[in-house]
């Protein structure tokens, strides 16, 4: 059976993280011990959003500080609003050392 998962793996760094399509998103987020993460802004998530996902504005100036506070040893399902947000979030995951990173391929549009 062919998957349209994709894995990123960056050149010289040690960047992994997976694109999901929205069903298999779904089967991963109903996983125990996932964490949800929403990277869009506060209004953005205001007027939908996947339920349970804690929201993590990308564009705050405390972005960084708030995303390494999370536990880097459980696995991270992340989304934006199109996904070039959560792309550039997963990357930084990434590099901070978060080993399973799970990205919404198309965003909040692509699960609504």
């Amino acid at each position: 059976m062919f998957s349209l998962t994709s894995i990123f793996k960056g050149t010289g760094s040690n960047e992994t993280f997976q694109m999901l399509t929205s069903d298999e998103y779904k089967s991963k987020i109903a996983q125990k011990g996932m964490l949800l993460i929403d990277v869009r802004t506060p209004e953005e998530y205001k007027n939908g959003h996947i339920s349970n996902a804690k929201n993590i504005n990308f564009f705050d100036t405390d972005f960084l500080i708030k995303i390494l506070q999370l536990d880097a040893s459980k696995p991270i399902c992340i989304y934006c609003q199109s996904g070039m947000r959560s792309r550039k979030a997963s990357y930084i995951l990434s590099e901070n050392g978060f080993k399973e990173i799970y990205d919404l391929k198309g965003g909040y549009l692509a699960w609504s």
